[in-house]
């Protein structure tokens, strides 16, 4: 029997733990075993959290394309 799946953090989680990743190691007193980890972790969340932006500009886009696929102009200079 396998372990129940978690859900996935959300972004937000995701970038508040990357954050204090980031203190941490800015902070400059962990020892080198736990930086390195930390710093592991912290590629990985970036790479999870850039992801995560991908989609939802791919998605943004789908939503301001007109029929043709073109964005259309909003009126206030804008595109969409």
């Amino acid at each position: 029997m396998s372990a129940p799946e978690t859900p996935a953090a959300s972004f937000e989680d995701q970038l508040q733990e990357l954050e204090a990743i980031v203190r941490l190691l800015e902070r400059g007193d962990a020892p080198l075993e736990e930086a390195l980890l930390a710093f592991e972790k912290g590629v990985a969340l970036s790479r999870q959290c850039q992801s995560l932006l991908d989609v939802a500009e791919q998605r943004v886009q789908v939503l301001l394309a007109g029929p043709q696929g073109e964005f259309q102009a909003t009126g206030d200079g804008g595109e969409r």
